[in-house]
């Protein structure tokens, strides 16, 4: 496997310019899989903390960068949709949200959001101790008791310290959702009607906008939030879209 990412082939939710170099650092093993992108990156291309790999691993040797409440150490260290990076020393905190077009941005945050993170239910199976075991969109797994009212497209938010659950967004019509993925990643609205589709074929979610014609797309691409995920998150998160000026893996 090599050890070498080139930048006209990242994942389109990278936020680094591809034709500036032809190299940028390669993700290292961890959560979101394909989609995470490494914490050099953000570092270093979109917060400018950092000129160099060098200077980003003496800065994570600090235990000032925190991801979801633990200290960061990789600089390969893949970060995702939801994330919650703060920077301690800085009194710097930002939740990952998806911009238009896809790519994630971050949106600044303030001390006490940066306590808990969102994460979207993909996977629920009993296991023993008649308890379920529920896996959120970047991999992380919960073990919840048997009464645990929790399905598949519905939105936790749990407590990066504890690890408990603090807030359940159930997906069903009504909810608030954004778009990550597609056509319409980064719009948010209000879930119109959900369309089950007979056989293998991806559901349908039609999206209702105050603001907007609305828009229809599939099950897999919204994700369950509330109104204090939405604050600033299309200005925000704009003004902190990479303008990467071609850094490599120097």
């Amino acid at each position: 496997m090599t050890r070498h990412q080139k930048r006209l082939s990242v994942p389109k939710s990278w936020p680094v310019e591809r034709k500036t170099a032809t190299f940028t650092v390669k993700a290292g093993a961890g959560p979101h899989g394909e989609a995470g992108v490494p914490l050099l990156v953000v570092l270093r291309d979109v917060l400018g903390h950092v000129d160099s790999k060098k200077e980003a691993r003496y800065a994570l040797n600090q235990g000032t960068v925190l991801i979801n409440g633990d200290a960061a150490s990789d600089e390969r260290r893949p970060i995702g949709m939801f994330d919650i990076l703060a920077f301690t020393e800085r009194e710097e905190y930002y939740r990952v949200f998806p911009d238009e077009g896809g790519r994630l941005a971050l949106t600044p945050i303030d001390a006490a959001a940066a306590d808990s993170r969102l994460g979207k239910v993909v996977g629920k199976q009993q296991v023993s101790g008649d308890a379920f075991q529920l896996t959120l969109h970047d991999g992380a797994t919960l073990r919840v008791g048997a009464d645990a009212d929790y399905t598949p497209g519905d939105s936790l938010v749990v407590d990066n310290e504890t690890k408990e659950i603090v807030a359940h967004f159930p997906y069903e019509e009504g909810a608030l959702v954004t778009a990550v993925a597609g056509t319409h990643a980064g719009e948010i609205g209000t879930i119109e009607e959900i369309t089950v589709t007979p056989g293998s074929g991806d559901n349908a979610v039609t999206v209702s906008q105050d603001e907007g014609d609305g828009f229809e797309t599939i099950e897999e691409y919204v994700v369950v939030i509330d109104e204090n995920f939405t604050g600033g998150a299309d200005d925000e998160s704009a003004a902190r879209r990479t303008e990467s000026d071609g850094g490599d893996e120097a």
